[in-house]
C-alpha cells in the first residue's frame, strides 16, 4: 500500500504528494468539490490546512482520500 509522507496544498487546490517510496505526484482535488462533505475544501484557507494522518491526507473536519486514490488518481511530478 502507498502511504504519504509529506503534503503541500496548493492555490489551484490540487496537491503535492510524496509517498514512502520517495515518488512525488500532484493530486487534482477540484473533481470532487462539489460532493458532499468535501464542499468545505473549497474554502482555499481550509484546504490549507491539509495534513498527513494514518498514511493520507487528512484536514481538520476529518475529509480525506485514500492513499490508493491519491496514487492512481494523481500525476508524476518531475
Amino acid at each position: 500500500m502507498k502511504r504519504v509522507t509529506s503534503v503541500k496544498a496548493n492555490e489551484d487546490f490540487t496537491l503535492e504528494l510524496e509517498f514512502g517510496d520517495g515518488k512525488r505526484r500532484r493530486f487534482d482535488t477540484k473533481p470532487y468539490l462539489d460532493k458532499g462533505i468535501f464542499r468545505q475544501l473549497r474554502d482555499v484557507e481550509y484546504f490549507k490546512k491539509v495534513s498527513v494522518a494514518y498514511g493520507t491526507v487528512q484536514w481538520q473536519n476529518k475529509q480525506d482520500f485514500a492513499p490508493e486514490t491519491l496514487f492512481l488518481e494523481s500525476e508524476v511530478i518531475e
